[in-house]
């Protein structure tokens, strides 16, 4: 079927017209995304993704220094991000899309988020443990979204409701 990928499909069947679920599921899915460039996140323990993105970031990173001055960001992630999608180019329309907008705010390590945050990168990203100790690293969260932009198919853009989003029931490895 053209418009998503057999890699999608493969994944998340019958979600042609749930967009709610093809928003969390590229959430939950992906390893990547872009604040101002390509940063690694997660949104939770595998396959039990809570659709809110955590990021562990340097002090030396353009979006830390950024955000210092302005928390509002943007998020994008890509159907591109999880695997070859049949040689097709990133800026493909039938290439599914999501942006997010809110804000990017950084956690107390000691808190119980910040404990979460760094449980579910390390999760994901076992090397963390070995990241430079100077480079200061922090976790982070994109809070108080705004906004969830999917491009989805070949039927034009469709807005997300945040709320939906963030009460989405099913398990990502549905």
């Amino acid at each position: 079927m053209e418009g998503v990928s057999d890699y999608l499909f493969g994944l998340i069947p019958n979600h042609t017209v749930d967009t709610v679920g093809v928003a969390r599921w590229l959430v939950c899915k992906n390893y990547w995304g872009t604040l101002w460039h390509v940063v690694s996140f997660s949104d939770g323990f595998p396959d039990r993704g809570r659709g809110i993105p955590y990021f562990y970031l340097t002090k030396y990173d353009i979006t830390v220094r950024n955000i210092e001055k302005d928390p509002k960001v943007a998020f994008a992630v890509s159907e591109l991000g999880l695997g070859p999608v049949s040689g097709r180019d990133p800026q493909d329309p039938t290439v599914t899309k999501l942006t997010m907008t809110g804000k990017l705010k950084k956690l107390d390590r000691n808190s119980a988020e910040g404990k979460f945050a760094l449980s579910v990168l390390e999760a994901k990203y076992p090397g963390m443990k070995k990241w430079p100790a100077d480079h200061d690293f922090e976790p982070y969260k994109l809070e108080d979204i705004k906004d969830l932009f999917l491009l989805f198919e070949t039927g034009g853009p469709v807005h997300v409701p945040v709320k939906e989003y963030l009460r989405y029931p099913k398990k990502m490895a549905e």
